[in-house]
């Protein structure tokens, strides 16, 4: 029986990412407050958020300052815009900033909402580069299957999961997808991580010189894929993708929107990896998720053509309401000096080795294929048998099952199929990791009695 509250969400609101025909019958959880790594629910109950809301509230829940940060700017300044050339301090502050700490030579700062209104105006931003280059034939951008980029019709062209183009009619025109670098699904039999990187390269290599070099754009991809099952490359990958890129004068586009701001024990996940990013998208973590603010991170190139555009336009013609919204901004900046400040990046580093021990400690469960992950971000991938790594049908719902037994527990989890997903908030403690992964291996022993039991 449904509550009262329950009722009211089904009847009124459509949840993404969520079976709406199921979930008429189930019910919403409703969450009711925070505070640190937990949520409670309308019951009082408390949660551990272990995916750190959607792999974003980075400082936790009921962090002071940024409340502050936000009340203060509210009564100062609630909105403005920076349409037609007014400004105001928090933008103008906050893109100094990210200008500072960026992983690359860094021009502007554009700023939007989200991580797909910042990947949709990648793919708007290259091609006016390159129409402002007189390269009008040079438009398509090379995503990656199991991709995760965003939901606008460009960002979800972009996103490489079916699920996200299944009679949505995507993808758009120019924009293509080259291998997952999991080497645990795709690679060869035998096949070393070093030669799967080599052959993912030369595989990339071969898609550009199929389609012509004078039509492929860009290439965008997450350090570490988020959605599509927290997918860590093999080490070398980046390297031998990147030097493939520059033979072609193909741009290197960063989706650091979950790994930016800490999360691989790094500042940005483009430093973990080895990437040299042309330009950058970030989000989520950029507010700790507090408040919706985006950002695309320009070079100088692409500047220059945006100002030939706008010279020969008379505008640049993009652009959001709520682009630098001061009180995001705001927000956005207390973020970044806390990260700073209490060396937040330096202590998921540190709380990140026995993270990835717990991890990966339960490859040995009876249930799981494949542990991986990085810093502090990571999956367990559920397989009918380990040695051939067969799934099971999806129809079943195994991954369903158990993060369903993991919020019994008190554990808030994604499954992404039948792989589940853990990212905690960056300030989570070394005694919480330990009572985060005993309820999850709580869970796992009861989606495995429940498998036995047929």
């Amino acid at each position: 029986m449904l509550s009262n509250l329950a009722v009211r969400d089904v009847e009124t609101l459509v949840h993404p990412y969520t079976n709406l025909a199921t979930f008429r019958e189930q019910g919403p959880l409703v969450i009711e407050r925070g505070e640190g790594i937990y949520v409670y629910d309308t019951a009082g109950k408390p949660y551990i958020e272990g995916l750190a809301g959607l792999w974003c509230t980075s400082l936790g829940f009921a962090n002071a300052e940024l409340v502050e940060a936000a009340r203060e700017q509210m009564a100062k300044l609630p909105f403005s815009q920076i349409f037609a050339g007014r400004s105001h301090d928090p933008a103008i502050a906050l893109g100094e900033k990210l200008k500072e700490i960026a992983p690359a030579a860094i021009s502007k700062v554009f700023f939007c909402s989200s991580g797909s209104e910042a990947n949709d105006t990648q793919v708007k931003l290259v091609w006016y580069m390159n129409n402002a280059l007189g390269r009008p034939a040079k438009k398509k951008i090379i995503s990656r299957i199991k991709a995760y980029h965003g939901v606008t019709i460009a960002s979800a062209s972009l996103t490489g999961l079916t699920a996200n183009h299944a009679d949505f009619d995507l993808p758009i025109a120019n924009i293509l997808h080259t291998a997952c670098p999991h080497h645990y699904r795709f690679a060869e039999a035998g096949e070393s991580e070093e030669a799967f990187a080599t052959r993912l390269a030369a595989e990339l290599e071969e898609m550009i010189l199929r389609e012509g070099p004078e039509t492929v754009a860009a290439f965008i991809a997450e350090p570490v894929m988020g959605a599509g099952g927290v997918i860590v490359p093999p080490r070398t990958y980046f390297p031998k993708i990147q030097a493939v890129l520059e033979r072609y004068d193909v741009m290197m586009i960063a989706d650091e929107v979950i790994c930016g701001f800490g999360r691989l024990g790094t500042l940005f996940g483009s430093t973990a990896l080895d990437i040299r990013p042309d330009s950058i998208s970030v989000a989520k973590a950029l507010s700790s998720a507090y408040l919706p603010i985006g950002a695309v991170m320009i070079p100088e190139r692409m500047y220059q053509a945006m100002l030939d555009e706008s010279r020969k336009i008379g505008t640049f013609g993009h652009g959001y309401t709520y682009s630098g919204h001061p009180v995001a901004a705001a927000v956005a900046l207390k973020t970044l000096e806390i990260y700073e400040r209490d060396d937040i990046v330096g202590h998921a580093a540190r709380v990140a080795v026995p993270f990835q021990r717990r991890l990966k400690a339960l490859a040995e469960h009876p249930l799981i294929g494949e542990a991986r992950g990085m810093g502090l971000v990571g999956a367990l991938e559920i397989v009918a048998d380990k040695a051939s790594k067969a799934p099971y049908p999806t129809a079943k719902g195994v991954g369903a099952r158990c993060t369903a037994l993991a919020l019994e527990e008190g554990l808030i989890v994604r499954n992404l199929g039948d792989s589940v997903a853990l990212c905690p908030p960056l300030i989570i403690t070394e005694a919480q990791v330990d009572d985060m992964f005993d309820r999850l291996t709580r869970a796992l022993d009861g989606t495995r009695d429940w498998i036995a039991a047929g």
